[in-house]
């Protein structure tokens, strides 16, 4: 097949749904497709587009699968100036939506066009280019918005948010398939298609993966050592800070626990709350985002993991942090709604503990419990890289997300 893929990250970008994205692309690669992809210039890390790729709005490069085209992002600089980073949203899905649909070359025709929220605006993009290049169009959600927005309270204009539920709505009406990452978000989204349901518009879970030949435990991480963080237990979040992840359960535990290493390893809207509380905190340790290719030596760096979401979070967004934690061998405790697809995860794993959100008491206990009880920490870690072997694998999502794009797959 020829497909087109537009997405708001791409490697080396460091951004999450970036390193995803990636591992889609290149699982539809090994099985034989030809790939062109649309994507913003590199600039998750520090919130503008890195040095080395300014100078001009738009960089094509040749690929020997297909093609990358790289646009710019219009970046905010700053997180949490909503309307800056909606009008950046709106700018580059207008660039983006101009490459992929120009005349000519390799986009007069195409089997499929995959589209990546967020940001949401390259759900209409994304239908456009495929009914112009007269392919398959197929939405990829990975959290799904404006829910997560408006819950954490992050918007408030009651017309902003009918006009983005009016514009959800319509997106997954336009496509021929929705993919989600897992049967919460699929009952979200079937619940906003049940009242002008489209016959033609499939919703298809398909959880994200991890490259597990690459994650894999490190021994002896030199992250340690590096940032002065001593042998003694540590339990670390790593991830994109931001208003969704409950990061003041990391700094309780900090102020708490003072025997604990607490270390928040990323960078994002809570960036400056968290350093400012690394500076009156001696256990706690802020640390900025490091190159992708560490990943595996972060990880491996803690004894527990915490991936925290905040209470109404569970059912629209899937913190894929947790198969690579998974990965590479530690245990998780999940501040999550109960019944969410992470909590089933973990209890299938059998590899964390799963607690109520934004409960500073149950985060104290299950530390305490799993620092206490060195043999079970460690029995639960051991689960978590046969799990991820056997249910997300790359090779698996690769054939789900081809079936999908083939159209041979109904919800």
């Amino acid at each position: 097949m020829k497909i087109v893929v537009l997405c708001p990250h791409f490697a080396p970008d460091t951004a999450p749904t970036g390193t995803v994205m990636t591992g889609i692309v290149e699982g539809l690669v090994d099985r034989g497709h030809e790939i062109h992809v649309v994507t913003s210039l590199p600039w998750y890390r520090d919130h503008q587009v890195e040095e080395e790729w300014t100078g001009r709005l738009s960089r094509t490069e040749t690929t020997e699968w297909g093609s990358i085209t790289r646009v710019h992002p219009f970046p905010s600089g700053d997180k949490r100036n909503l309307l800056r980073r909606a009008l950046g949203f709106v700018g580059f899905t207008a660039l983006v939506g101009i490459t992929a649909a120009r005349p000519g070359g390799w986009f007069r025709k195409v089997d499929a066009v995959l589209a990546m929220s967020p940001p949401l605006t390259l759900g209409l993009t994304g239908w456009l280019v495929a009914k112009l290049r007269r392919g398959r169009f197929v939405f990829n959600i990975q959290d799904v918005f404006p829910d997560a927005a408006v819950r954490t309270g992050a918007i408030t204009n009651r017309a902003v948010i009918r006009a983005a539920y009016r514009l959800e709505r319509l997106s997954y009406r336009c496509a021929d398939a929705v993919t989600v990452l897992s049967d919460d978000l699929a009952d979200n989204v079937n619940a906003k298609l049940e009242s002008r349901r489209s016959a033609r518009t499939d919703v298809v879970v398909i959880p994200n993966f991890v490259d597990n030949n690459w994650l894999t435990p490190v021994d002896g991480s030199p992250y340690r050592d590096e940032f002065g963080l001593g042998d003694g237990p540590i339990v670390m979040y790593a991830g994109n800070l931001g208003y969704s992840q409950s990061l003041d359960l990391m700094i309780d535990l900090a102020e708490q626990r003072p025997e604990i290493t607490v270390v928040i390893n990323g960078d994002g809207a809570m960036r400056d709350i968290v350093a400012e509380a690394a500076l009156r905190l001696s256990n706690l340790h802020h640390i900025g985002y490091q190159p992708a290719q560490r990943l595996p030596e972060v990880l491996s760096a803690a004894d527990i993991h915490v991936v925290p979401l905040r209470t109404g979070l569970g059912s629209v967004s899937v913190p894929s942090k947790t198969y690579s934690i998974l990965a590479v061998g530690k245990p998780v405790i999940a501040a999550i709604d109960e019944g969410s697809a992470v909590a089933r995860l973990l209890a299938d794993a059998n590899a964390g503990v799963s607690i109520p959100p934004d409960d500073v008491g149950a985060l104290l206990n299950t530390v305490d419990a799993l620092i206490g009880d060195r043999k079970r920490c460690k029995e639960l870690g051991a689960h978590g890289p046969r799990w991820v072997a056997d249910n997300a694998s790359p090779a698996a999502a690769s054939l789900a997300y081809e079936t999908v794009l083939a159209g041979e797959q109904t919800g």
